[in-house]
């Protein structure tokens, strides 16, 4: 049975591409395999699953020796089980640059390509069976195309990713629109989630001038109401960044709706990396940044200190 997983903390697109691909593997290939997630689905996630009547896939803590692996939406081993190099990897699909340093016993097929969700990605590999594709996997990556591209907001957007989304928005007589709202009150109800876990819940690792970062994005239609939590947010990082091997961590608080990003600066580090980075002048323990939407292309690449 081949695992198909995709990164820790899965968000959207790495909660509904395992399971597409599985249904892929299974349906199409004729190839056992099952979706697994690596940590809880945040709320956009188990909103999806709900909503396309989907099961909630089995949560995995690693992988053992000789596990037949599919890796979706990451090829980061910084993001994978920490027995990854033991498993047999069979297949990456990603659209995040190449990081290196996963080992496989065999030549496998890669597919990594510069569109804004790894749903899109699949959606061409499958191809002409896309017309087997029940509504629930329809509707999946449908679901992650909008999350990625934050309905076309994101500057990730590619026009191939809005015309696949179209496409399977008309299949499935879905107002787009409407939907995304959906979606992004589903992102937007935090309420039940400690200030550690909201730190954790979508961010990635990064190194910076020898400073091990955790670099964490909040999309939300609703800034305000982690924006009323900002003193709770600051006091909890040291406490996350010392568990989890990192200096410092960096949360963007993006507003979908006014298009922009709010950094908490909790420290003259941070400070020193806001006005270096994105040439702003910072005198509080915030600062917002217009036009940041996306932590891929407009924040990762620019971090300097």
């Amino acid at each position: 049975m081949i695992k198909v997983f995709g990164h820790i903390a899965p968000d959207t697109d790495s909660t509904g591409s395992p399971v597409i691909w599985a249904w892929y593997l299974n349906e199409v290939r004729k190839t056992p395999a099952k979706a697994v997630l690596q940590g809880e689905p945040n709320t956009e996630a188990a909103w999806m699953l709900r909503r396309w009547n989907l099961e909630t896939p089995e949560i995995i803590a690693d992988v053992a020796a000789g596990d037949r692996c599919v890796i979706v939406d990451t090829n980061n081993p910084g993001e994978l089980p920490a027995s990854i190099n033991d498993a047999e990897v069979i297949e990456i699909i990603d659209h995040h640059m190449l990081a290196g340093g996963v080992k496989t016993r065999a030549p496998i097929n890669i597919t990594i390509r510069p569109l804004a969700c790894t749903a899109t990605v699949m959606h061409d590999l499958i191809g002409d069976d896309m017309a087997r594709a029940p509504e629930g996997i329809k509707g999946a990556m449908l679901t992650c195309i909008l999350s990625d591209t934050l309905e076309f907001r994101s500057p990730t957007t590619t026009p191939h990713d809005r015309a696949v989304a179209e496409k399977l928005a008309a299949d499935l007589g879905v107002n787009i629109t409407d939907f995304a709202a959906e979606m992004f009150a589903a992102k937007s109800d935090v309420s039940a989630f400690a200030d550690d876990a909201l730190l954790r819940m979508d961010s990635k690792e990064y190194e910076l001038g020898g400073k091990q970062l955790r670099v964490s994005v909040l999309e939300t239609t609703a800034p305000q109401v982690l924006l009323d939590r900002k003193d709770a947010l600051m006091a909890a990082m040291p406490a996350v960044a010392a568990a989890d091997g990192a200096d410092q961590v960096l949360l963007f608080i993006v507003d979908i709706l006014r298009e922009q990003a709010t950094l908490l600066v909790p420290n003259d580090f941070v400070r020193q990396v806001a006005e270096k980075s994105f040439g702003v002048s910072v005198t509080g323990d915030s600062v917002v940044l217009p036009g940041v939407m996306s932590r891929k292309k407009q924040i990762i690449p620019v971090l300097a200190v």
